[in-house]
């Protein structure tokens, strides 16, 4: 099993926001960036069965940027994806697509990073906006898997 774990793209500042963070969406600069790195994120052949994203508008939106670019990943809205995503909504979400084997999901921190951690024994990292991290789960009983790469923005872009 491979996992991507894609950070959401550039959204505005939440201090600045006036509404329900939910809704709070990427900025232009955001989705420009993320257009630009889902380019690159096409180039790596991923081999995605699905990409899984969080509800919250700028993750949706950079989802569906990702999955516009791919043509062939189908794109679904998981709620346990929102904040607070934990490896019980992981092992939820693997249990409801046994037939996946690849899948990206889309999402916040601190959950991808704590998760990423979670999975792989202990690394530390930030997974900043519009990184992406690869982990390949060598267990899937317990979770466990090992950090292939991470690949920040400024890369992809």
């Amino acid at each position: 099993m491979i996992l991507y774990f894609l950070r959401h793209g550039l959204a505005g500042d939440y201090r600045d926001w006036q509404g329900d963070d939910w809704k709070r969406p990427l900025t232009e600069e955001g989705k420009v960036k993320m257009g630009e790195e889902a380019v690159a994120i096409k180039k790596l052949d991923l081999g995605l069965d699905l990409i899984l994203t969080s509800p919250l508008l700028r993750a949706l939106q950079t989802a569906q940027i990702v999955a516009e670019q791919l043509k062939k990943a189908k794109l679904i809205e998981e709620e346990r994806l929102a904040p607070g995503f934990d490896l019980a909504g992981l092992k939820g979400i693997l249990q409801d697509h046994p037939d996946a084997h690849v899948l990206m999901l889309v999402g916040h921190e601190p959950d991808f990073s704590e998760m990423v951690s979670d999975l792989t024994g202990g690394t530390r990292l930030a997974l900043k906006k519009g990184g992406l991290a690869r982990v390949e789960i060598e267990n899937m009983e317990t979770l466990e898997g090992e950090l292939e790469w991470l690949i920040p923005p400024r890369l992809l872009s």
